[in-house]
């Protein structure tokens, strides 16, 4: 069975077999395959989520909409939809892979390691659809994406550590996509 497997990779980002989601992340998590995604609305507005207070690393920490593990042989974008579905009861429009080769490392107060290949999608919701799983999401809220910049940059302990990353990458490319529109 495959629905809590992680995909470990070696230090090229390339996958190197598979070990257990709930055994991977610890103080010596070992690199492996995730994603984030960052859902607007037809406004511009991003979707921000405050992780449940239930979760090993990062408890009651706002972060960007959606983040997961793809399983074993599943594609990203399937991946993105299910967690969204699974996290915030949305199905995802417009999806798009924005940030493929994004990575980090960080430690949280408790020392339990993130260690990821992560790429950033974006895509699109009806804001009215997102019920958040409590498991999963302990409050969500709708915020301008220049307002979001400007907290990762000023304001960075508020976020997340892989938001704080990913958010001025992030807007850097969808600035170079507008111009290029």
């Amino acid at each position: 069975m495959t629905d809590d497997l992680v995909v470990l990779l070696d230090e090229h980002g390339r996958p190197a077999g598979t070990a257990e989601r709930d055994g991977v992340h610890g103080a010596d998590t070992p690199l492996h395959l995730a994603f984030s995604c960052y859902l607007f609305d037809e406004a511009g507005r991003v979707l921000l989520t405050r992780r449940s207070l239930a979760k090993r690393a990062w408890p009651g920490v706002w972060t960007n909409s959606c983040c997961g593990h793809p399983r074993p042989g599943e594609p990203g974008a399937d991946a993105v939809r299910r967690r969204a579905y699974e996290e915030l009861g949305v199905v995802v429009e417009d999806l798009r892979l924005v940030l493929p080769g994004f990575s980090y490392r960080a430690t949280d107060a408790s020392g339990v390691v993130e260690n990821e290949v992560c790429p950033v999608w974006v895509g699109v919701v009806h804001p009215h659809t997102v019920e958040p799983h409590p498991a999963e999401v302990a409050e969500a809220t709708w915020v301008d994406w220049s307002a979001l910049v400007a907290t990762a940059s000023d304001a960075p302990a508020l976020l997340s550590p892989w938001s704080v990353l990913q958010i001025p990458k992030l807007d850097a490319a969808l600035r170079r996509r507008e111009g290029a529109a």
